[in-house]
């Protein structure tokens, strides 16, 4: 047996199957870790030397399903339960 084109037909195993946290087929199935995430570790994978890669991951990259009502909520106060004050309409001068 050789190591070459023989030996390249008898891998038909899969070591990385999807992820459930980022969903790439990137979570080893013996290590149990995601090569692309890190999961099941509680921090997110990232590096300083991958520029686009923190890009891809970074908030706003997502829906920010609670973040991009944090704006709104701040220029009001962060008031819940009251009705907001009706508008005035200005005098019409005559």
């Amino acid at each position: 047996m050789t190591k070459g084109t023989q030996s390249f037909g008898k891998k038909h195993t899969k070591s990385h199957t999807l992820c459930r946290r980022c969903g790439r087929r990137s979570f080893h199935c013996q290590k149990k870790t995601c090569a692309q995430c890190g999961f099941p570790a509680a921090k997110t994978r990232h590096f300083e030397w991958s520029e686009k890669g923190k890009r891809r991951k970074t908030t706003g990259s997502g829906r920010m399903r609670h973040l991009k009502t944090i704006a709104r909520k701040f220029k009001n106060g962060f008031r819940e339960g009251s009705v907001a004050k009706p508008k005035t309409t200005r005098a019409t001068a005559a």
